[in-house]
């Protein structure tokens, strides 16, 4: 065992950036967290400053220390996880040339249909494994080179480079020295090729974007470089682990074996099955991802993504002043027994996997003069329960597999209203683990790994721990009616 004692996890999320300090035992020791601007220029428009999200990683690790008691020399290895698919563009001196372009965002969906229109959906699926929707970074990057000025012609002078949010991470923290991302990352930008792992030439081609901004894929679990040149850290610390967030998590919660899933709770909701070493094709409407690469094994899942889950409960507190904080829906919804008739479809940024509707928009039904606030609070925790029960149900079409389990992590799994909920309309066990911090520890080990702090995932394994087990309590009949409400509901948005 190395004498440093610690990893440092960075978790840069949509909302907000986290440091994670956590030692051999996988115990958490120190974190900092930071909420940053979310810029919106238009309806659908959804932007972040990629100077602001490097200052609020500088500042997390700084306080994360601080909380430990601990110097950056005591820190062994780095992992990054980062909210996916958002898109940056900046000068090889590490100046950005546009704010980045955010997952959420739905600028490039007529861009989206023309390409549909064309009959290329078949073959992006096909090669990439995901669909043609704005979410995914390919199309977010073709409108960076066309909208800003002279992004073309400096693409051509190699002087720009593309990334999402790890890639800008690794390339501040050492010193400009590094421009790479991980397999997991890579494969949701629908430019990478799912079986070479290499970025597509006909992709790259359909999209119009030059190879020469775009990082080395590397593996999930590798030395890609040292800090240089940060204000929290001394230089020479391993940069050592990459994933996305859901990956991350994937790792963190330790599901190492085909059909082990999980479902994790945040501005969004995200359903991963580990389907083993070879993609899978689906025929359901959810996409097709790298988990991890560690060493020459890569690892794949089935996803399914549904854009608004935490958010809907933002919503209530920002938009409709509902309540006070996020955490008092809980209490809300506990005013009243049930919904009774109202449904809430959370389509408030499209409909994700399996109907792929970036045009629905959220809905209640079911309203009338009985309804009060804790029906609407109730019926958004249900709607957000609801979705993910489409998910589940594509991923045993396709893969096959029930879920034998279900793990659960991400701010929201600490509401058991939802959680109960979520095990009702599942007729699955919902397994709640005593560290909900499983991105971040996703992270961390991934960072661990790559420098030889751990040894193999089995150390993960065994310090994974159950905290709550939720058993479905519904009966058949309650449960057939709940999803017939929501299927009509759902047609309605």
């Amino acid at each position: 065992m190395p004498s440093t004692r610690y990893v440092l996890a960075v978790d840069q999320g949509t909302t907000s950036t986290r440091a994670v300090l956590l030692d051999s035992k996988l115990n958490v020791r120190g974190i900092g967290q930071q909420e940053f601007t979310q810029h919106f220029p238009k309806a659908g428009l959804v932007e972040h400053d990629l100077k602001e999200i490097w200052d609020t990683t500088e500042l997390c690790i700084a306080r994360a220390l601080k909380q430990a008691k601990a110097k950056g020399t005591d820190i062994a290895a780095i992992g990054i996880t980062n909210q996916r698919e958002t898109t940056g563009l900046w000068t090889n001196a590490g100046k950005p040339v546009h704010r980045a372009i955010v997952w959420q965002d739905r600028r490039t969906s007529e861009l989206c249909q023309e390409l549909k229109a064309k009959g290329e959906e078949a073959r992006v699926r096909q090669t990439t494994g995901l669909v043609l929707d704005p979410y995914f970074s390919g199309t977010k990057l073709k409108w960076l080179l066309d909208h800003v000025k002279d992004a073309r012609l400096m693409a051509e002078r190699n002087e720009l480079k593309f990334g999402t949010i790890d890639t800008w991470l690794v390339f501040k923290m050492t010193g400009g020295a590094v421009h790479v991302t991980d397999v997991s990352n890579a494969s949701r930008t629908m430019l990478m090729n799912l079986e070479t792992l290499a970025w597509d030439e006909g992709m790259l081609s359909m999209l119009d974007v030059p190879k020469s901004v775009l990082p080395r894929i590397a593996g999930s679990a590798e030395l890609y470089g040292v800090t240089r040149g940060m204000k929290s850290l001394p230089d020479g610390i391993p940069v050592s682990g990459i994933a996305g967030d859901q990956q991350a998590a994937l790792f963190g919660q330790a599901c190492f074996d085909p059909g082990e899933s999980k479902c994790t709770y945040g501005t969004g909701a995200f359903l991963l099955m580990n389907v083993g070493t070879a993609p899978v094709q689906s025929k359901a409407g959810l996409l097709s991802t790298v988990a991890w690469k560690l060493g020459d094994t890569t690892t794949y899942a089935l996803e399914g993504s549904s854009f608004i889950a935490g958010a809907a409960v933002q919503w209530l507190r920002d938009g409709l002043g509902l309540i006070k904080k996020a955490s008092d829906v809980e209490a809300l919804a506990k005013t009243v027994k049930s919904s009774g008739a109202v449904v809430f479809v959370p389509a408030l940024a499209g409909l994700g996997a399996p109907h792929w509707r970036p045009d629905a928009r959220g809905l209640f039904a079911g309203i009338d003069r009985s309804t009060t606030k804790g029906h609407l609070a109730r019926a958004v925790l249900e709607g957000i329960s609801l979705q993910i029960q489409d998910l589940a149900e594509a991923m045993k079409l396709d893969s096959g597999r029930a879920i034998p389990a279900f793990k659960v992590d991400g701010g929201a799994v600490r509401n058991d209203l939802l959680m109960q909920y979520q095990a009702d309309v599942l007729g699955t066990n919902v397994v709640r683990p005593k560290n909900v911090e499983t991105t971040a520890l996703g992270a961390a080990f991934l960072g661990g790994l790559g420098v030889g702090f751990w040894k193999s995932p089995d150390d993960i394994r065994k310090a994974w721990k159950a905290d709550k087990v939720f058993k479905p309590k519904m009966s058949t009949e309650e449960r057939a009616q709940h999803l017939g409400k929501w299927r009509d509901a759902v047609k309605r948005a």
